[in-house]
C-alpha cells in the first residue's frame, strides 16, 4: 500500500494533462493520508467530455459516512475488491475514477530485516498519472461539501520490482504475501480511463514494466 506521495507540479498538471487550476486551493508538495491532494477527473458540470483538476482528502469519504474525520484508511483501494467493498462500489459503479497526478511515490522495503524507503520515479522523467476513484461527501449538518479520492492498488506478488516492497509475512509463502502496486496509467490511456465503460477501465488496470521506473532507496524523511 502507498502512505506517501509527491505530486507533481502546477506547470506540470497544467502541461502534461492539458488542464487548468480554476483557482483551486493549494496542495503540500508532500501528500500523506487524508492531507489534501489534487486529482484529475472527467468535468463534472460540463456537457461533453471535459477534464478538470479538483483538491480533495487523500482517503476517499464514503457516502455512509457520518463525518468527513473517518476512523479508518482509505487512501488505497484493492482494484480486485472495488465491487464488493461498500466503501469503494458505489463510485467504481458510477465510473468516478480519477488521475492522480504524482512526481514520485515511496514504498518501504524489508530485505535488510529493516525500513529502508525507496522512492519512485518515471524512468522518462514524467510525472506519474496513478489510478483512483473519487467521491464527493456533504456534511448534513452544515452542508459543507467535500472531495475526496483514493489511490488503487494491484497485486504485485510476482511483480520483479514491487514484490520487493513492504514488509512480508513470515506466515505467508513468498508467492502468497499480497505485495501492492500502485496503477500507473499512461498519458495515451487517460481519456479511456477517465470516460471509458468499466470493462475499459479494466483493460487499463496491470503492472506498469520494471523498464518504466526507476527507483533507489532514499533516507528517511526528517
Amino acid at each position: 500500500m502507498c502512505n506517501r506521495y509527491e505530486t507533481a507540479e502546477v506547470w506540470e498538471v497544467e502541461r502534461f494533462w492539458h488542464i487548468g487550476r480554476h483557482n483551486q486551493l493549494p496542495w503540500p508538495r508532500q501528500v500523506f493520508p487524508r492531507a489534501p491532494g489534487p486529482f484529475i477527473r472527467r468535468a463534472r458540470d460540463a456537457s461533453g467530455y471535459e477534464r478538470e483538476l479538483v483538491v480533495g482528502q487523500w482517503g476517499l469519504i464514503p457516502w455512509f459516512a457520518k463525518t468527513a474525520k473517518l476512523t479508518f484508511s482509505t487512501n488505497n483501494a484493492r482494484s480486485e475488491e472495488l465491487a464488493a467493498k461498500a466503501t469503494f462500489k458505489d463510485p467504481w459503479k458510477r465510473g468516478q475514477r480519477c488521475i492522480i497526478p504524482a512526481a514520485s511515490f515511496d514504498e518501504p522495503n524489508w530485505e535488510s530485516g529493516k525500513n529502508q524507503w525507496w522512492q519512485f520515479r518515471r524512468a522518462d522523467g514524467d510525472p506519474w498519472g496513478l489510478a483512483g476513484l473519487w467521491s464527493t461527501w456533504t456534511d448534513k449538518d452544515t452542508g459543507e461539501v467535500h472531495e475526496s479520492y483514493t489511490m488503487l492498488t494491484l497485486n504485485a506478488d510476482h511483480h520483479p520490482l514491487m514484490s520487493r516492497m513492504h514488509k512480508p509475512d513470515p506466515k505467508l509463502p513468498p508467492d502468497q504475501q499480497d505485495k501492492r502496486s500502485v496503477i500507473a496509467i499512461e498519458k495515451g490511456d487517460v481519456d479511456q480511463w477517465l470516460a471509458g465503460t468499466m470493462d475499459e477501465a479494466r483493460q487499463l488496470m496491470r503492472l506498469t514494466p520494471v523498464e518504466v521506473f526507476d527507483a533507489r532507496p532514499i533516507a528517511a524523511p526528517g
